[in-house]
């Protein structure tokens, strides 16, 4: 039997880009949770300003497109970088290769394999298992790569255990058989790997999840009315944009 899934809070923030948000309670731990429709909605990875230098935060983020005439509905930290913000693994945006594919095991979550890419296409958005994406050779209008992957074709990572002390706010996105929907979630308490492996299986109930990261996980919904800030600064960070 299924543990018991609580809604707590459930939000449009556009009819047009399809978001809902919400706020929900499984096995006794808080996510929010974001999904969003692939086919009608810009899904953007965003990490260097105009300047060369890293955005950093979201409120950064969020000036710069005001500039452009657009408005930030939804971000969130997007994968692990070096002190300097540059990428850990693979990182396209806008078409753009900015770092090439890591296969090889290492240290740290990110190397705790299979780890994986979110990939961004057209109309279509996917978790692919690393090795699988070196295979299929995928062309992504957006890419980030991370670890570990959290699902893997239905089955948690298998290195995640049920009784682990490791607890931390993590966030993460999974996404559905056909492509159509990403969902990213942030946890609201520190939760270990199982827990929140568990939630994209067991109550989204998706086959392919990813990793972004932990502790230094935030949000931006719009349709919340949240936006996280910390003092560390951010890396890549997904978004999506609409126009004013």
């Amino acid at each position: 039997m299924k543990a018991k899934l609580v809604a707590l809070i459930i939000c449009l923030a556009s009819p047009t880009l399809a978001i809902e948000c919400a706020d929900e309670y499984f096995e006794g731990n808080s996510y929010t949770k974001c999904s969003v429709n692939v086919k009608s909605s810009n899904i953007e990875l965003y990490l260097y300003k105009s300047d060369g230098r890293p955005y950093g935060q979201f409120t950064t983020l969020e000036r710069a497109l005001m500039d452009q005439g657009k408005k930030l509905v939804f971000a969130m930290n997007a994968g692990m970088y070096h002190e300097q913000r540059d990428p850990v693994g693979y990182y396209v945006e806008n078409g753009k290769k900015l770092k090439g594919l890591i296969t090889s095991a290492g240290p740290g979550n990110f190397g705790l394999v299979p780890n994986g890419v979110f990939c961004v296409r057209d109309t279509s958005a996917k978790v692919i298992e690393t090795h699988t994406f070196q295979k299929n050779k995928p062309i992504c209008q957006h890419a980030t790569q991370s670890g570990p992957m959290l699902v893997i074709d239905g089955a948690l990572h298998p290195r995640f255990l049920k009784n682990s002390v490791s607890k931390y706010i993590r966030n993460g996105v999974g996404t559905s058989t056909d492509g159509s929907k990403a969902v990213f979630v942030i946890s609201n308490n520190t939760v270990t790997f199982h827990d929140f492996g568990s939630y994209f299986r067991d109550a989204l109930e998706l086959d392919q999840a990813l990793y972004f990261d932990g502790n230094i996980s935030r949000l931006h919904a719009r349709a919340l009315k949240r936006s996280d800030f910390g003092f560390q600064q951010l890396g890549p960070i997904i978004a999506v944009v609409e126009d004013e």
